[in-house]
């Protein structure tokens, strides 16, 4: 390492933010990358560890080590490089994924662990800046056509690494603009999507082709059918997300003014990226309760604050967890603890282990939530919830924002009809396809490959690109039988 002793010299530092009062005008990113001065110190922490874990606690395996100690020597460009390597969209990562890495990190075990996720920021910030990231096209054609469905970070992973060796890819996505949840789901304060744009821009100019408002296997007049696919091209990986949320069955729920979050969201961002939303809905001047804990349910807080609500309450059914992880007993793992977002630091009320008994509301709208407070406890292996008698409470509720997760694909259209052709489901019905092997992301049809959400359930940006690269090799090697892209 270029500072064998720095870990021991220099503390973390935070990425430098926007004031709250500022960044809650508008939605711009308020999170500004490390200066070169400050992302050497950090590079420097990293310690000579013998084994990096964070490199296995990456889900896309990033040289962390490495391009650290480049950052520290102030070689750039060879820490572009390096991070490229194993990881097609670093400035989505450095924005928006949590870190696995440095819950992994050796010097994670008993102090702060190494700034992974900034010095990865900075890097790809830097590239662009200095005009390293260009387009890279093959060098030969192969003749054999890739069909793409859905656009998000699995599905464009696969298109450039498919791209960039020669097949011809065409990535069909049913929305408006690409990019998948990055586009719709991701508010623009925390990953603006000029991001993606340029990304675009980049594998359209290394081949990759783009439809946009293609359906695939909707009942429209318009719409292509799955086995139109099947003929028109040689191999079709199927990567959309996991977009059929799970819903809160209890009395009042057909009341006005209850959402899902991502009928919430994407109509912000879309009015971020200039539409015209008729009849938004809006935050502004309301109480609003946020029920779910993650971060689905965070970014719902911050665009309310946005919006400018009169009040914030965000719900979480689990007990509340730790401030602190019991570091010998999970390190290198993902540790439960308290995570507060930036979200959450702009104006929120958080409760923990409250469940959901009923919405009341007059004249078809939401006024009130009643919701009880629960314990957890062992029963034969298994925690089990239980409501605390006398602890029922209500709380006004002008907007109730359901982000609990999403429970697999949507499965009318597009599955139905690839299940038609032989495509099967695992049960979570999640389209059925292994990891491991000759044909990893294989599904039981040898011609349809599946990566990202719609094979592994709802999950990380991160382990999107992860699936997207691994799943492109695995086409690769069908289509030619040999491939030299990495998994």
């Amino acid at each position: 390492m270029g500072k064998v002793t720095g870990f021991k010299e220099f503390d973390r530092l935070r990425e430098p933010a926007l004031p709250t009062a500022e960044r809650i005008k508008n939605y711009q990113e308020f999170v500004l990358h490390l200066s070169d001065e400050d992302a050497k110190t950090q590079g420097a922490r990293c310690m000579d560890c013998g084994i990096p874990f964070c490199q296995s606690g990456c889900p896309v395996n990033n040289i962390i080590p490495d391009f650290n100690d480049l950052v520290f020597r102030q070689n750039w460009r060879e820490a572009l490089d390096t991070l490229h390597s194993t990881n097609n969209f670093p400035e989505f990562t450095g924005r928006v994924c949590p870190a696995p890495c440095e819950a992994a990190c050796t010097l994670n075990i008993n102090n702060d662990a190494v700034g992974i996720k900034s010095i990865e920021h900075a890097i790809i910030d830097k590239g662009w800046e200095m005009g390293w990231v260009v387009p890279q096209p093959p060098k030969r054609r192969t003749g054999k056509r890739v069909a793409i469905v859905g656009s998000g970070p699995a599905g464009l992973a696969a298109a450039q690494q498919l791209a960039r060796v020669g097949h011809d890819v065409i990535v069909f996505e049913k929305n408006d603009r690409i990019g998948g949840l990055l586009r719709y789901g991701i508010p623009d304060f925390k990953m603006e999507k000029s991001h993606i744009d340029r990304r675009v821009a980049q594998m359209q100019a290394e081949g990759v082709q783009f439809r946009l408002s293609q359906h695939i296997g909707a009942d429209l007049a318009d719409a292509t059918p799955a086995s139109a696919l099947m003929a028109d091209f040689d191999a079709v990986i199927l990567a959309g997300g996991a977009e059929q949320p799970r819903d809160l069955p209890v009395p009042g729920r057909d009341l006005k003014g209850i959402h899902f979050a991502m009928d919430f969201l994407p109509q912000q961002n879309k009015v971020v990226a200039g539409d015209n939303i008729l009849g938004q809905t809006m935050a502004t001047g309301k109480h609003v309760v946020v029920i779910g804990g993650g971060d689905t349910g965070s970014d719902c807080v911050g665009t309310s604050n946005r919006h400018g609500a009169a009040s914030i309450a965000q719900f979480e059914l689990l007990p509340m967890p730790p401030e602190h992880e019991d570091k010998p007993s999970v390190w290198p793992y993902w540790p439960i603890k308290l995570r507060t977002s930036s979200s959450h630091e702009e104006g929120c009320e958080r409760d923990w282990s409250v469940a959901t008994k009923r919405f009341i509301g007059s004249n078809g709208a939401v006024e009130k939530i009643v919701a009880v407070r629960v314990e957890w406890k062992d029963q034969g292996g298994q925690m089990q919830m239980q409501e605390v008698p006398g602890s029922e409470f209500e709380m006004k509720a002008d907007l109730v924002l359901l982000a609990m997760g999403f429970i697999s694909p949507t499965q009318n259209g597009l599955l139905e009809q690839f299940a038609a052709l032989g495509v099967e489901k695992d049960q979570r019905q999640n389209v059925k396809a292994v990891t491991e092997g000759t044909m990893a992301y294989q599904t039981t049809n040898p011609k349809v490959f599946a990566a990202g959400d719609m094979r592994r359930g709802q999950s990380l940006v991160v382990w999107a690109i992860r699936e997207g690269r691994q799943c492109a090799r695995s086409v690769d090697e069908y289509l030619m039988g040999a491939s030299e892209l990495p998994r």
